[in-house]
């Protein structure tokens, strides 16, 4: 009898024991409007959509600069912009704040196997693939940096500026590639399998594992086939009103560039049809790691997070790309798993924020967490998705020449400013440095597509004095 008692506990005291897994996968420059499961009517991304069906689906989730080194700076440390002053591609994020403690570094302190397939900080794309970028090295245990035929292709890609030089080639711009070959060729492809490896080799011990996409950055690369899903017969061009420039201060539209003026309707839908090519290609790499997720039995221990590093305008408001604090640019996909979450298949109307990442996944695996994070974890909404919650989101975004420390700056140096946004559940209110260059003020219920600013209508006076409020707060919070 003594000898069954034992057989009946030790089991049972292991699984108690056991430590939740976590798999973190990251996909870049991606709008919400090319996936299905956030309502898209384009989109094809079947697999990111399952995950979302299982999980628990944030639809008011931002990032905290809408540019990728600022924002993987943030979310991987869990600290604002201004704290870590990462304002720009260029500065590595432990040049300003050394001691800081990332969030792979939390898990590898807990005693994880952490590593990183891809890109997880900052890498130019595409001339960094394949290299370690903008990495932390801290913050891995192993890195992996696969490199694929795209790298290869680059001489057969149409880009906007057929001339331009360095990373605004094609990085920088709009830039495409209807591909040969199949998906494990590519970069993207080659992430995913190597992930499937990775979760194999370590599948008996903790892990903390970084996925980290290149696509669906520019250029816009994938398989033919991708294309093909994707006619440009059925893609629907933005429609913009004529004087919509004229609504919101010069600033709300600085992310729009030259080379962007001589895009004809036709070039806008192949653009277009592109980008959701590379979305759909990238979420069938997705389908390969959870495939490969439920193929090892690693699903009922793995917590899975998918995100971007933020949004992605695809001619809303005349822009095209990020580098705004309209929703499009602003706004993230962001999807939680925790097989454990009473709120599992349930979709959150709460506004969040990338940095809450590094307290929720180190609250939802029980580790000790330093001091320094600035974000909040989600683990109440993931029990119940509509459980009182009043944080509003604080995206920042800046606008001129930042200084930037060992770079040289260009020859004609524009003035540096900031543009502070901040939105809860109904309204974003915007002030571009300080409000000495403007405002903006938009009501999401009547007016979801941010066509008319109510900054200084009489009418809104109440609810601009309330959001300066918020504002001032969020940004004072440290």
């Amino acid at each position: 009898m003594r000898t069954l008692l034992l057989l009946l506990v030790i089991p049972f005291t292991a699984v108690a024991e056991q430590k939740m897994n976590v798999l973190f996968i990251v996909s870049d420059d991606l709008t919400n409007n090319a996936l299905g499961c956030y309502g898209s009517a384009t989109g094809k991304s079947p697999n990111i959509d399952r995950l979302a069906a299982k999980g628990v689906r944030f639809d008011r989730a931002y990032c905290q600069f809408p540019l990728c080194n600022p924002s993987r700076a943030s979310f991987l440390t869990g600290l604002r912009p201004d704290t870590t002053r990462v304002y720009e591609n260029a500065t590595q994020f432990r040049k300003n704040v050394p001691d800081a403690v990332s969030m792979p570094q939390t898990f590898r302190k807990a005693g994880y196997f952490v590593a990183r397939v891809g890109k997880l900080y900052h890498y130019g794309v595409p001339a960094q693939i394949g290299t370690d970028g903008l990495d932390d090295e801290p913050s891995w245990e192993k890195v992996i940096n696969p490199k694929g035929r795209d790298k290869d292709d680059e001489e057969k890609i149409f880009t906007l500026l057929p001339k331009g030089k360095g990373p605004a080639r094609f990085g920088g711009t709009l830039s495409w590639l209807a591909a040969d070959g199949a998906d494990a060729e590519q970069t993207d492809g080659l992430i995913a399998n190597e992930v499937v490896k990775q979760l194999e080799a370590n599948k008996d011990r903790p892990f903390f594992l970084a996925c980290g996409f290149f696509r669906p950055h520019t250029p816009y690369v994938a398989p033919k086939k991708y294309f093909d899903m994707h006619p440009t017969s059925g893609i629907k061009l933005a429609e913009v009103p004529a004087d919509h420039m004229k609504s919101a201060p010069v600033p709300a539209f600085g992310s729009a560039k030259k080379e962007q003026e001589t895009l004809t309707n036709e070039l806008r839908k192949q653009a277009m049809q592109a980008y959701f090519a590379a979305t759909s290609f990238m979420d069938a790499q997705v389908g390969i790691v959870l495939d490969g997720l439920e193929r090892l039995k690693l699903a009922n221990k793995t917590i899975v997070v998918f995100i971007s590093d933020h949004g992605y305008h695809l001619g809303e408001h005349g822009l095209w790309q990020k580098m705004s604090v309209f929703e499009n640019s602003a706004r993230v996909p962001y999807i939680v798993y925790d097989p454990r979450a009473k709120g599992n298949g349930k979709a959150s109307r709460r506004t969040v924020e990338l940095i809450d990442l590094h307290p929720t996944l180190a609250d939802l695996c029980g580790i000790p967490i330093s001091k320094g994070p600035e974000g909040t974890s989600l683990k109440p909404l993931l029990d119940n998705p509509e459980a009182k919650w009043d944080k509003p989101a604080l995206t920042q975004v800046s606008r001129g020449t930042p200084t930037v420390t060992g770079d040289k700056l260009p020859a004609k140096k524009q003035a540096w400013f900031m543009g502070y946004s901040i939105r809860n559940e109904r309204y974003r209110y915007t002030e571009w440095d300080d409000g000495k260059k403007g405002s903006q003020l938009y009501d999401y219920e009547k007016d979801p597509g941010e066509l008319k600013n109510l900054a200084e209508d009489p009418a809104a006076a109440e609810i601009v004095r309330e959001m300066k409020v918020l504002l001032a707060k969020a940004k004072a919070v440290k």
